[in-house]
């Protein structure tokens, strides 16, 4: 695809995931996405035939992206404890994003029952996420800082779990201020638990 294509491209899927941050999945439209864009309808039209076209592509590279970032972070560290306060810092980044975000991504949970092309996707985010718990986990048994017991891919599982457990809660809080508690005591909680 050719770099102005491409560009046009990410103007949109941007301008969706704000549409549907403000509007809610059930109630945008093509035409609220191209308004956010600042585009025609029939702009964003000529490159994703249908609304559900838009938000697959959507759900897809947000998740990708995130992924991206997290992994990124964590391989600016040497230990375990220093990868996980990484991970935690690229999942809590702000109480503006974080907010965004998860309004966004609540919306598709509550359509993935029904649509194996978002089932797949979270799974496929899901797994990602799994990789880097179980890459800490393991750097930790190696230092001796957690339980050589305890298994890996069980634990990052609880490790995601109360990570988006404790931003969902966060967020129907509505406390704002209260973002840093949750991301410190969601920090203490995971290393409890692989302690």
């Amino acid at each position: 695809m050719k770099k102005k294509e491409e560009e046009r491209k990410k103007q949109i899927m941007k301008a969706a995931f704000n549409a549907v941050s403000k509007l809610g999945y059930d109630k945008v439209t093509l035409q609220d996405i191209a308004d956010h864009a600042n585009v025609s309808k029939g702009v964003v039209h000529y490159y994703f035939t249908s609304k559900q076209n838009i938000l697959l592509a959507l759900l897809e590279s947000t998740t990708s992206k995130i992924y991206s970032v997290e992994i990124q972070e964590i391989g600016k560290y040497q230990t375990a404890i220093e990868k996980l306060q990484a991970y935690l810092n690229a999942v809590f980044v702000s109480p503006q994003d974080n907010k965004k975000f998860y309004r966004v991504y609540l919306d598709f949970l509550a359509k993935a029952n029904g649509n194996e092309d978002y089932k797949r996707i979270n799974l496929k985010f899901y797994e990602n996420c799994w990789g880097i718990g179980q890459e800490i986990i393991e750097l930790g048994k190696r230092e001796g800082v957690f339980s050589p017991n305890i298994d890996s891919l069980s634990s990052a599982k609880m490790m995601r779990a109360m990570i988006d457990g404790s931003l969902i809660q966060w967020l129907t809080c509505d406390l704002e201020e209260q973002h840093k508690f949750y991301k410190e005591t969601c920090l203490n909680s995971i290393v409890k638990l692989l302690k």
